[in-house]
């Protein structure tokens, strides 16, 4: 098995949008080795792509945010996620997940037959997600079937036509079980909230340095307080303010990564601010990581990387939390 790369990061575009491409256009797949652990705060953000994407999980357990569900992913399990569905992945320790993203047209073009009788049921359902348990013998295949997809782009000489027949049996043992068992599929997303998210999400991010409040955010998509609070909780389990301040802490990081500056100057930059950036009640993440709150813990953050330049935030913001 390949090593996993550390210290990664998922880039988007304002919308979400992951901006890296899949493979290429004449082979529109990509096959990864990951570790969740290795990236940024041990997460991989949110973020989605027109392409299918399959995970198995080959150890550790993942936490997966896949539209507006949290599902827990043991090892040995996989997990199938939807075309344009936002997703996130999160490991409490080193959590190995092999996967492959892919385009529906690697295997048949949209308007032929083999795409509208195999892939469209799944493309179309509006369901988020399939989770294949090893114990379900017709699951159990389907993951033997992606099981062979990745042995054959691990090989020096990639053999793309059993990447491809696999992928093909893959689709065929789910045509068959198409009367899926109740709760394989994941639930109808609601897109009109999924769209209010995305463009919330994306005037968080345009607008982190100003002081914003809960109004300012639902404003961007026209609703108020409480749908906006429900709407963040239904979609990322986060609360507006939550995103921020965490949002603002990655920002933090990212510039105490990239720059010499001193605290002092670093606290001029809005990303750093003291109050109301990293102090009162911020959730999880920042419960996770309450040594850095606040001035003193920004001088210890700070101290560290003076010391190791390469060192990377996440990894120092989990030391923290764990003395």
């Amino acid at each position: 098995m390949p090593a996993p790369k550390p210290f990664s990061r998922i880039t988007t575009d304002e919308t979400l949008l992951e901006n890296v491409r899949h493979g290429s256009p004449a082979f529109p797949l990509q096959y990864y080795y990951e570790d969740i652990w290795d990236f940024d705060f041990h997460c991989m953000d949110w973020h989605w792509h027109p392409e299918l994407e399959y995970v198995y999980v080959q150890s550790g357990q993942a936490i997966c945010f896949v539209g507006n569900e949290k599902l827990t992913v043991d090892v040995g399990c996989g997990l199938l996620i939807n075309s344009r569905v936002i997703h996130r992945f999160e490991a409490e320790s080193s959590t190995i997940i092999p996967n492959v993203v892919y385009s529906p047209s690697l295997l048949a073009p949209e308007n032929s037959l083999l795409y509208q009788k195999y892939l469209h049921t799944f493309i179309s359902s509006g369901a988020d997600y399939i989770l294949f348990d090893p114990s379900v013998p017709w699951q159990a295949v389907c993951i033997q079937r992606m099981m062979e997809v990745f042995a054959s782009q691990e090989k020096k000489d990639v053999e793309e036509i059993i990447t491809v027949a696999s992928l093909l049996g893959f689709w065929n043992e789910l045509y068959q079980h198409r009367q899926l068992e109740h709760g394989t599929f994941g639930k109808k997303p609601d897109r009109t909230n999924q769209t209010r998210l995305q463009i919330m999400m994306q005037y968080i991010q345009e607008h982190y340095q100003e002081n914003l409040r809960l109004e300012d955010i639902g404003a961007a998509v026209h609703i108020g307080r409480s749908l906006t609070l429900q709407v963040f909780q239904q979609g990322i389990h986060q609360s507006p303010i939550a995103y921020l301040i965490e949002f603002r802490l990655k920002q933090a990081a990212k510039l105490l990564t990239s720059t010499e500056k001193t605290l002092a100057g670093s606290q001029r930059k809005p990303a750093l601010k003291a109050p109301p950036i990293f102090a009162g009640n911020s959730g999880s993440f920042m419960g996770r990581h309450q040594r850095i709150i606040g001035t003193n813990g920004m001088k210890e953050y700070l101290m560290v990387k003076r010391k190791n330049k390469n060192a990377d935030p996440g990894h120092i913001l989990s030391s923290f939390s764990k003395k």
